[in-house]
This record gives structure tokens, sequence and C-alpha cells, in this order.
């Protein structure tokens, strides 16, 4: 008999007694880039025990950091440092887990890496292969280690948040429910079309199924809507400067990001592709991109620049449109109705002569006047399009396209003239979306690409 055997049930995988679902053991350096004070090299597998033995002259007890000099097999010293061991199942992956805690030198850990290496059953670990071990061992479950790569990938206090949260297992609770849901809807539908002769099996049973079946659909295609939240959180809040040549946007820009990141020139048409920056406002990560200015008559490359704007404003959350203060500028036709309406060049315009403005702000770059505002009212629109702090949301393309697929087969099911075997069947592959969402079947094509993300330690 094979000493693996994983079968999965609502996404864990459990092995044989005594035995192990995976032959060798993985290391890897997990502490991040050298050179650094302190450097965390990690195992995991049946062999941790016996190499932290070997390393360290002894084992110490579970979970409890103990300083030792490390050596090699012919007994010279590699290092000192401290050792922990974390026997499974009580571990981050499931199995046997150790760690060495030494001086982070480039040559003292490609030392002990080289140690590990040559040892019997380890070998270096791939790209997020510990994480994919504990999903193995039912540690975590997909979503959860989909949360985990977002946490590690994290550069703004939103991002932290919100990965943070997604890590806690809430989602596993939800789709379970729902997939259960459907489970006992398969349940009804089959005992209908495989016992309608029995006296025990009441008629019509799907009367009371695709009710419920449709209030699930819609419960699913609400919690997809709110993906845009996520989106803004994890990708970004996109904000597009567009207005005339000279009207200020790269000085903007430029204010905005307090660097030069955009070339500043008297000459129309300067910019003629897109300069984008990156900002951290409040925890949110906001993208302010500064297009080619909007005029006619422009030549074929300024066109091309004009044409990129227009995408630019179309693709964003939030558009600006600067208007140099005491100037006219024609409205684009494909400007959104709720754009920001902004003048620039404030310090060249009395304030008795503002009131006569349109305009929702007046800035100044070289004043300063109306940038801190502007970035605040950034900010504040950043945060109220991510939603409420702590929404229950899906948050990759992953999970958003197994759940619209389950829920277009619950309405196929619910709402169907077919016979009540293609309805069944549309409930199959509702419910079989739902285990694809947590990880629980068909989805090892999709394991390397989300594990990809992960750094080697992890």
């Amino acid at each position: 008999m094979s000493d693996v055997l994983i079968i999965q049930a609502k996404g864990r995988a459990v092995g044989l007694k005594g035995q192990t679902l995976f032959r060798d053991t993985i290391f890897a350096l997990s502490s991040g880039g050298l050179p650094s004070g302190v450097a965390v090299v990690r195992l995991s597998g049946p062999q941790s025990r016996d190499a932290v033995h070997r390393l360290a002259g002894t084992l110490p007890p579970p979970r409890e950091l103990r300083h030792a000099r490390l050596r090699d097999a012919a007994g010279e010293a590699v290092d000192t440092g401290l050792v922990v061991f974390f026997p499974g199942p009580a571990s981050f992956t499931g199995e046997d887990c150790a760690e060495f805690h030494i001086h982070g030198g480039r040559a003292v850990v490609g030392r002990l890496l080289s140690v590990l290496s040559a040892s019997p059953g380890l070998r270096q670990a791939e790209a997020g292969e510990f994480t994919r071990r504990a999903l193995a061992y039912g540690k975590i479950d997909l979503p959860g280690a989909e949360a985990l790569a977002d946490l590690i990938e994290a550069d703004t206090e939103a991002q932290r948040r919100f990965a943070l949260a997604n890590a806690n297992g809430r989602h596993q609770h939800l789709y379970e429910g729902w997939r259960e849901r459907i489970l006992a809807a398969r349940a009804l539908i089959e005992a209908e079309l495989d016992f309608a002769d029995e006296d025990d099996v009441p008629g019509a049973m799907s009367d009371t199924v695709w009710p419920d079946m449709t209030a699930l659909a819609e419960e699913i295609e609400a919690h997809v809507a709110g993906y845009r939240q996520a989106e803004i959180i994890r990708e970004g809040f996109r904000v597009a400067i567009i207005g005339a040549p000279n009207s200020g946007k790269s000085s903007l820009l430029n204010a905005l990001a307090r660097r030069d990141v955009a070339i500043v020139s008297d000459e129309p048409g300067t910019t003629r592709d897109l300069v984008t920056v990156e900002l951290d406002l409040d925890g949110m990560k906001v993208i302010v991109t500064d297009t080619a200015g909007i005029r006619e008559g422009a030549g074929a490359v300024e066109r091309e620049g004009i044409r990129r704007s227009r995408a630019a404003a179309r693709d964003a959350d939030c558009v600006i449109v600067l208007v140099e203060a005491g100037s006219t500028m024609s409205v684009p036709a494909d400007v959104p109705v709720d754009a920001w309406w902004i003048a620039s060049k404030a310090d060249l315009v009395e304030p008795g002569d503002r009131k006569k403005s349109g305009a929702g702000l007046w800035l100044s770059v070289r004043s300063g006047e109306g940038v801190a505002l502007l970035l605040d009212r950034l900010g504040a629109a950043a945060r109220a399009s991510a939603g409420p702090r702590g929404a229950l949301v899906p948050f990759t393309v992953r999970q958003v396209e197994e759940l619209a697929r389950g829920a277009a087969a619950l309405r196929m099911a619910a709402t169907g003239t077919a016979g009540l075997e293609i309805r069944a069947e549309e409930l199959r592959v509702a419910g079989h979306a739902l285990g694809r969402t947590l990880g629980t079947m068909d989805v090892e094509e999709i394991l390397g690409a989300i594990f990809s993300r992960f750094c080697i330690g992890k």
C-alpha cells in the first residue's frame, strides 16, 4: 500500500494512521533578505526531528527555544543560535517542523543550507510549499491561503487589515454553509428522482427546494458584487488627472507625490505618455495618473497620448479635470458627470474673482494652497469606495469566477424549464463551484498559480 493517502473532506487532508502525506522534508530561509541580524531557517517534514538532533546534538522540548552550537556531519561548527521544534500536528504545516535562528550573514546561512542539502531526505522548498502542505493537512483553507499571500504582499495599512481579516476562516464558514444548502437540496431532488414510487417519500419535494435555491443565488450574487471593494483595497483607488496642455497636471502630480516624477515645461504637449505614482493616503493605496493634455490639432504622436488619456479617464475610479485659472476647457464627451473640476494656479487669481468659477477646489502648487485638502478628499473617496471596514467580500478573481459560475447554475436549476434530471445536474455544478472556491475539489491546476506568489520560505 502507498505510504501517501490524501482524502479531501471539507478541505482537510487525512493521512493513514502513523504515516505522513509527504515523504521528503523541506527547508528554506524564511526570514527574508541577507545580510540581517538574525536569519530563520525553517524545516517541515518527517526528517525534521532527526535533522535537529544531528545538527544541535539534542532535541529541545516542544515549542521551547534552546541555545545550541550547530555542527555538520564531520563535527565542524556551523554557527551558534537558537533551535525550536514543533511536533505535528500542532505546527503551521501540520507536520513535524523546526527552526534554526542563526546569525544572518550570507556565508553562515549558506553553510547551514549546504549542510541541510547533504542530509538524507531533505531538499530545498519550492515557492509557497510550506503553506501548500498546511493546506493539505487542513491547517488552512484555500481562501485562507490566498489571504496569507495578500498579507505577505500588503503595502498599506488597509491591505494589511483586509488580508488579516480574510485569513481568519470567515470565507470558509460562509461558503461551506452555502454548499451544505446545495447538498441538502440535491438530496431532496435525488430522492424524488430515485424513490418517486415509494410511499414514504413525499411527492413534489422540488417545490420546497427551488425558492431556497433562488434565494441562495441572490445571496451569492450580492456577495460577488462586493468584489469591487476588495479590488480597490488590493489594487488601489485609481485617479486620472486630465485637462488642457499647460493646465498644471504634471506639476500637480509632482506636488501630490512630493517629488519630481513628471517633466514640467511651458511647452504644450510635453507629457505624451501616462505617468503614474502610488500614494498611501491614510492606509489606502491611491494610484494617480498624469495624462497628456487634451487639445485639437495635435500631431500623430500627441494624438496617441490623448487617446491614452481618455482611456485612463474611462478606467479611473475618480477623474480630476484640471483647468487653469481664468481659462476655459470644452468638456470631452467621455468625461464622467461626477468628475472633480479643479482650478489650478490659484496664486494668479484674486480671491474675489474665484466666486465666478464653478471649480470645486482651487489650488496652487507654487504656494501649496489646496494640495493638502485635495489629498484629504482623495483619501476619503478611496475609503468610501472600499466600503465598511471588515466587510465580507470575495477578494480574488478566482473566487469571483467560481461563485458567479455557481450562482448561474443555481439560477438555471431554480428557474429552468428542463426536466428534473437536468435541474439536478445544475445543482451538482453549483455545488462543485462552491467546492472549488473552498479548494476541496478539482483545484490542483490552480494551486501552482496561487502558491507561486509566496516566497520560498513560506
